[in-house]
């Protein structure tokens, strides 16, 4: 189990994903006779427990300086990590994961576990509407949950949605001397980051979408077969753009007569593609033909004279890729040769 190494970087994601949402935080002050405003602060933000940021600042090259003119600032931490039964699955299961370099690939990879991580935001303030100010620009967004996407594993597109959520908030007041010294106000929000860990992904295993299903029907156990049903995916949309004809005039909503230049190899039944509208082809007369409108769940466009026309053919049937909607070619054949299928020898004997 343990012994082959990985490392999808997901803590360290996970504290990005959070740090970004809270980098552009800003507070104004303002002249309260006029209303104008006097200065425009945008709050720093720093990973790290907010005592040491109080103790003292990173960024603050003279160390005799007091830390409160640094203030108002933020900073984050983690501070638990909890596995999360409600989101597990069964252990064994796998799922296909994409690769992007190889639209045809796949790869089987063990689900991921599921663990909540648990975040504390905290910003200090000298005064109250600076902290106050703060607070409002965060409290909207969470109710009580915020998501983030994230690419959880570098080398595939598997990105999920991961919830944020606003579990705690409290405050306090601290002093960085005795009580004669400033004033520091402490806010401090606890959050659960709802995420995955994964485990290793496979380099040498991979393969490729089914592109066919044959099943033999036969009256009896070992029996030769008597009929065969074969089924292969049917493309719903044009990938190669012939581009076989065009539109000799234009084409208005509703409309399902369309005029072509030449009707070289539209044939009934047969699928075209305009555009991003699909239409299905009823009748052919001359150069015009008879279409049923916005098929596949296309949107019905119009279209003008000059528009290509892209034929949905069985070369398209071979484009398709991982991900992409596809119908069925489906064909029945009925023998009575006496043969069977040899898996051994793929033919049948």
């Amino acid at each position: 189990m343990l012994g082959n190494y990985f490392y999808h970087s997901t803590v360290r994601k996970s504290v990005i994903a959070f740090g970004t949402l809270f980098n552009n935080i800003s507070i104004q002050h303002t002249n309260d006779a006029t209303g104008e405003v006097i200065s425009k602060i945008k709050v720093p933000i720093a990973y790290g427990p907010i005592q040491k940021f109080l103790a003292r600042v990173e960024q603050q090259p003279n160390f005799d300086r007091n830390a409160a003119i640094t203030l108002p600032r933020m900073s984050f931490e983690i501070v638990n990590y909890k596995y999360d039964a409600s989101r597990k699955t069964a252990p064994i299961t796998k799922f296909c994961l994409l690769t992007p370099t190889e639209k045809t690939k796949i790869k089987k990879v063990f689900m991921p576990t599921p663990y909540t991580i648990g975040f504390r935001l905290s910003f200090a303030a000298k005064i109250q509407d600076d902290s106050l100010q703060i607070l409002e620009q965060i409290l909207p967004h969470f109710q009580p949950s915020y998501k983030v996407s994230i690419n959880m594993l570098e080398d595939a597109e598997e990105i999920k949605d991961i919830p944020i959520t606003l579990t705690n908030i409290t405050f306090r007041d601290e002093y960085e001397g005795d009580f004669t010294e400033r004033r520091a106000i402490v806010y401090e929000l606890d959050f659960d980051l709802k995420t995955f860990f994964y485990s290793e992904v496979p380099t040498d295993e991979s393969g490729g979408i089914i592109k066919k299903v044959k099943i033999d029907y036969a009256s009896a156990i070992r029996a030769p077969r008597e009929q065969r049903y074969v089924v292969t995916p049917a493309a719903v949309k044009d990938y190669n753009q012939d581009q076989t004809q065009s539109l000799a005039a234009n084409l208005d909503m509703n409309k399902t007569l369309l005029e072509v230049t030449t009707n070289t190899g539209l044939t009934v039944g047969r699928y075209i593609q305009i555009g991003d509208e699909v239409l299905r082809i009823n009748e052919v007369n001359g150069t015009n033909v008879l279409v049923s409108r916005a098929q596949y769940g296309s949107t019905m466009r119009e279209h003008y004279q000059g528009d290509s026309i892209n034929q949905i053919t069985i070369q398209d049937d071979a484009l398709i890729e991982i991900g992409d909607d596809f119908g069925f070619n489906e064909t029945r054949t009925f023998y009575q040769d006496g043969k069977v299928y040899s898996s051994s020898q793929g033919i049948d004997v």
